[in-house]
């Protein structure tokens, strides 16, 4: 996978870069700064952009907005060391494939490989410490089960994954999510995962 990494902080650029081309992954590019990460995405076109979110000048939020706009399959995992609940809902609202902590560094090759896979990808700490918090319509219009189910969803699970640590069929899961899009008025499973954290 070709990657582009884009953080402020050279150590870990460096520290990224060696676990990424140790696993056999490409990194094509480096940079420290929004502006940056929207030229390199541009010259380079990479399988997933790796970005810091608070940088000077333009940040990896805005960044990741521009690539977004222009691009909306780009693929854009933000790393960053804050648990901030508004730049984890702007990260989903814009299309972030998914947000990771900085000090969660085996954590990083499981996430690359899950985005590869089409799933969004979200550190355990920061789902931990948002589904306290996860309250409102979905709970009173979901089943027990279907909130289950959706939490695994907003974890970046794939069908397979949810199945297998639910005991349930693929499609069995399928059906369950099917009905939560109809319920909630949602489109598809990102929306779904959008709805978790808002809610």
């Amino acid at each position: 996978m070709d990657i582009i990494i884009v953080d402020d902080d050279a150590l870990v650029v460096n520290a990224l870069g060696t676990i990424l081309e140790g696993s056999g992954h490409t990194v094509v590019a480096t940079g420290g700064s929004g502006r940056e990460a929207v030229a390199l995405y541009r010259k380079h076109t990479p399988d997933l952009l790796m970005t810091d979110i608070r940088m000077d000048g333009m940040s990896g939020l805005e960044a990741s907005r521009k690539i977004l706009d222009e691009d909306s399959r780009a693929n854009i995992l933000l790393i960053t060391t804050f648990k901030d609940d508004e730049y984890i809902h702007e990260a989903l609202k814009i299309g972030c494939q998914g947000y990771l902590l900085k000090d969660n560094f085996k954590g990083i090759l499981p996430a690359i490989q899950a985005v590869a896979s089409g799933n969004m990808v979200f550190d355990s700490d920061i789902v931990k410490s948002m589904s306290t918090r996860s309250h409102g319509r979905a709970m009173a219009v979901l089943s027990e089960r279907e909130q289950g189910i959706l939490r695994e969803v907003a974890e970046g699970l794939s069908n397979r994954e949810i199945a297998e640590k639910l005991y349930l069929s693929e499609g069995t899961v399928r059906n369950y999510i099917s009905q939560m899009l109809t319920k909630l008025e949602l489109r598809d499973r990102t929306q779904l995962a959008v709805y978790y954290y808002k809610n």
